[in-house]
């Protein structure tokens, strides 16, 4: 029984090794993941600071192209609603204060000599269907401004104004982000790892890029800089960047038809030449690549991003 007993307790200390090294492991994962500038998407690790979020108002064209397209579109019908609203209770105070909505003064009831500054009006409703007629410039022909209100006359004026502005506002952010080319850089993936091994005799840093459709990139063009961060606890405190001298294949043409190869050669000018693989496993290092070229169907520009870790640039030599 004591053996059974002592049996179960180490099989339950292993367990609880094992558990907390887990933990340690995902924790020192989560860290890790925070740690870096650029996603493996290509998004940037940066949070907004709460004042920089007020300054979003000052350039809201930007939020709304940058938005997902629901968002987008709710966007540009609430502020074509709110505007719908916010004339017709200008038309309804304009009407109120004229007297033309009292019962006596209704199209139905009124005399022959009372003239309003709206015809053909009876109740909210109508004026807000008159204010969507205004600013759309629809005009079914019922209801029709009149000459007894310079008021009415103005602000028919100011609303008709704001719809031309709205409509071109929404009509160039639909088309920008119909032509944005964002969703073309999805289809272009960066390796997984960044392999360090020997190629033609010399050690070298490597990865790939490729295209998953077949239309081609023309004029394309690789990048890759060397980010070193200096952190004091876990504080970001200063960080060094360095580009790092790329060939592609071998070659300085780049003609993407297949996927093509990014070789930096580690010699003496090379950052990582005085780096063994255990220091670069317990730098606080990263790599960030750029691809960049030009849709050849639509010849608009094309940018995407990735980045490696120390981690990974190891981790691939290891597989390798």
């Amino acid at each position: 029984m004591d053996s059974e007993a002592k049996q179960n307790d180490e099989e339950f200390c292993s367990m609880q090794c094992k558990c907390q090294k887990y933990i340690h492991r995902r924790k020192f994962q989560r860290m890790r993941a925070q740690e870096r500038m650029v996603f493996k998407s290509g998004e940037i690790n940066i949070d907004e600071s709460r004042d920089n979020k007020f300054r979003l108002f000052t350039d809201i064209v930007k939020v709304f192209i940058e938005a997902r397209w629901r968002w987008t579109v709710f966007y540009c019908v609430t502020a074509c609603v709110l505007t719908w609203l916010l004339f017709a209770g200008v038309w309804w105070l304009i009407l109120y204060l004229h007297g033309d909505l009292e019962i006596k003064n209704l199209p139905h009831t009124r005399n022959s000599t009372w003239t309003p500054c709206v015809r053909e009006i009876y109740n909210f409703t109508s004026i807000f269907l008159f204010s969507i007629e205004v600013q759309t410039s629809i005009g079914y022909g019922s209801r029709a401004i009149t000459l007894e209100c310079p008021e009415a006359i103005f602000t028919m004026c100011i609303e008709s104004i704001t719809g031309k502005i709205i409509q071109s506002l929404i009509i160039g952010i639909v088309f920008a982000k119909l032509t944005k080319p964002k969703n073309r850089a999805h289809t272009l993936m960066f390796s997984k790892f960044a392999i360090i091994n020997q190629r033609d005799g010399h050690l070298c840093m490597m990865f790939r890029v490729g295209n998953t459709r077949k239309s081609r990139i023309i004029a394309s063009n690789i990048n890759a800089y060397l980010i070193k961060f200096v952190f004091k606890g876990i504080d970001l405190l200063d960080y060094n960047q360095i580009k790092l001298d790329l060939k592609v294949d071998a070659c300085d043409d780049v003609l993407f038809i297949f996927p093509l190869t990014a070789i930096h050669k580690i010699d003496e000018s090379s950052p990582f030449f005085n780096i063994s693989a255990k220091e670069l496993l317990q730098c606080n290092i990263e790599i960030l690549v750029v691809f960049e070229g030009t849709i050849e169907s639509t010849g608009q520009p094309v940018q995407t991003k990735s980045s490696y870790t120390g981690s990974e640039q190891v981790g691939a030599a290891n597989k390798a």
